[in-house]
């Protein structure tokens, strides 16, 4: 009995004397590394548009959005702790089409296949050598303030709960061309040709055209709308900034004297409001709709620090 008693208080002393080797107390210091974030989108804001130009949006939005940039944090006062974000990512999708030339003839929009029998009078398709490239990128880009508060588990590992507070801007950017790209035709103006401060456009009518053929070209370009003749590509950029918040959770290891490893996870949750959205950075577009960029989110960053 006297030995079981003494092999009790031998292991009671030695676990005490364990925990004063590693309190569970409040760190002071702080750290800054290199973060890498995944967040899947719960929807892609500018789904319809990347819909009509024959990309799957449901692909894109399984894929995680990769971010990477850097994170700070630092000690303040008690278990409160403040730090700092800022990330970009990114992710893209591209396809090749062939281009076909038709001649409506059923005046119908679009091209219609002729029925059976009846081909004079349908739409004719044309042969074309080039191929259309369009490639559609999405930006994510952010940068915010963090704040926590620390429940010290170990002396080298922590559990925080907080939330990421900010700033972000999202883009959507569309690039479609045609044939390889040169120098030289940069400088060409997309309409015409510029003559002092105006640019002049040669009418395209069939060979021996009359007056009235000319009079009828220039009265539909006048009601339909002028196209660009010397355009080889375009590029599309729709953009909105808006306030990104992002409350998580997150476990802190410090795994050597000045080194360590966070992980958290979280909800992204930021919207672009209505007719809130860009043109290629400045042209408001009055009638785009509200878009919500809500996301899962799992963030880790290798710090140097206490």
């Amino acid at each position: 009995m006297k030995r079981i008693l003494l092999i009790i208080i031998m292991s009671a002393s030695f676990g005490f004397s364990q925990g004063d080797i590693y309190p569970t107390e409040t760190q002071y210091g702080g750290g800054i590394g290199f973060s890498t974030m995944y967040m899947v989108l719960d929807s892609i804001p500018g789904a319809t548009i990347l819909d009509s130009l024959g990309f799957s949006v449901n692909r894109m939005g399984t894929r995680p959005l990769v971010f990477y940039g850097g994170e700070g944090f630092a000690q303040m006062t008690g278990p409160w702790r403040l730090g700092g974000y800022a990330g970009i990512g990114a992710g893209q999708a591209s396809n090749v089409y062939n281009i076909h030339l038709y001649a409506n003839r059923d005046k119908k929009v679009g091209f219609q296949q002729p029925t059976f029998g009846n081909e004079s009078k349908g739409d004719t398709l044309y042969a074309f050598s080039e191929k259309l490239s369009v490639k559609a990128r999405i930006n994510f880009l952010m940068g915010a303030m963090t704040i926590e508060y620390v429940f010290p588990v170990y002396r080298d590992l922590e559990v925080m709960a907080g939330a990421l507070m900010g700033i972000g801007r999202y883009t959507l950017s569309v690039d479609q061309h045609i044939g390889t790209p040169q120098w030289s035709k940069f400088s060409t103006n997309m309409y015409g040709y510029l003559t002092g401060d105006s640019i002049l456009v040669e009418l395209d009518t069939l060979r021996g055209a009359t007056r009235d053929d000319y009079e009828t070209a220039a009265s539909l370009y006048r009601t339909n709308g002028y196209r660009p003749i010397n355009v080889n590509g375009t590029m599309t950029e729709l953009s909105g900034t808006f306030f990104n918040f992002q409350p998580y959770v997150a476990v802190k290891w410090q795994f050597l004297d000045r080194m360590g490893l966070r992980i958290s996870a979280g909800y992204n949750k930021g919207t672009i409001g209505a007719g809130k959205w860009k043109l290629n950075g400045h042209v408001p577009v009055n009638d785009s709709p509200e878009s919500a960029l809500g996301g899962f989110t799992i963030r880790t960053v290798v710090y140097f620090g206490l």
